[in-house]
């Protein structure tokens, strides 16, 4: 018996231990439960304090200032003088005296450089005639540019040329098309344009072979309407109007 007594007291023993110690750990991990909260706590405040003065590095940040650059304009002028010589113009400074017209970007150099355009620049319009002759006062008006026209001026020239005569065309260019002209009155001039890169003019009261395509110098693209049966009296021509409106004189 007394050796089943110890057996039975050693066994209690351990049991005895085996249950605190049970016991211990359930404490410790409760505690680690309790506290755990506040740990999170404590760390996200900490990554909000940490954002909150990174953010505000960002704002006091200075801004750099930027340059602004302008762009700078090139201005390409010709490289020689062949654009003038071609078109029968002398590139001189404009100080000095042209007879005729002065035309920009044709001439290389200085700024001060123009082309100028030598007066009678353009041949004859009217076959037959060896010169553009300017229609004069008739009872009908007069052919000069500026001339009265009713309650305004005569914003063309008016060159003389036979009825049903032949038009010649006065530089190289191209025909862009119809163009249309009415009085006053309500009577309607019909015409066609011709241009080239240096002159745009309407040639009116003609009637033209075609009204598009190239044309070389001289070459015949139309015949003059008559004008008697409308205005009798009147000096047989056509009209000559620049596109700008400017006056024509100078190349005629």
């Amino acid at each position: 018996m007394t050796m089943l007594s110890r057996v039975c007291l050693i066994a209690a023993l351990l049991l005895c231990c085996v249950l605190l110690i049970c016991a211990s750990e359930h404490e410790e991990r409760k505690g680690d439960t309790f506290q755990s909260p506040d740990k999170n706590t404590d760390t996200i405040t900490k990554e909000k304090r940490n954002y909150t003065r990174a953010h505000d590095r960002i704002l006091v940040t200075p801004r750099k200032k930027v340059k602004k650059t302008e762009s700078k304009r090139i201005s390409s002028r010709p490289r020689s003088d062949i654009s003038c010589i071609r078109l029968g113009g002398i590139c001189q400074p404009k100080r000095y005296i042209c007879q005729g017209r002065y035309l920009h970007d044709k001439c290389s150099g200085s700024k001060t450089r123009h082309c100028c355009m030598p007066v009678g620049a353009w041949s004859g319009f009217c076959a037959g005639h060896h010169n553009n002759r300017v229609r004069a006062c008739d009872s009908h008006g007069c052919g000069a540019f500026n001339s009265k026209r009713g309650n305004g001026l005569h914003k063309a020239v008016d060159l003389v040329c036979d009825e049903y005569g032949a038009v010649n065309t006065p530089f190289s260019g191209y025909l862009d098309g119809p163009v249309i002209q009415k009085d006053p009155t309500g009577i309607q001039y019909d015409g066609v344009k011709l241009l080239n890169d240096v002159h745009c003019v309407k040639i009116l009261n003609i009637r033209p072979y075609r009204y598009h395509g190239p044309v070389a110098q001289g070459e015949a693209f139309g015949y003059v309407l008559p004008l008697q049966e409308r205005f009798s009296g009147i000096t047989s021509h056509l009209e000559l109007q620049m596109c700008d409106g400017t006056d024509p004189s100078p190349f005629i």
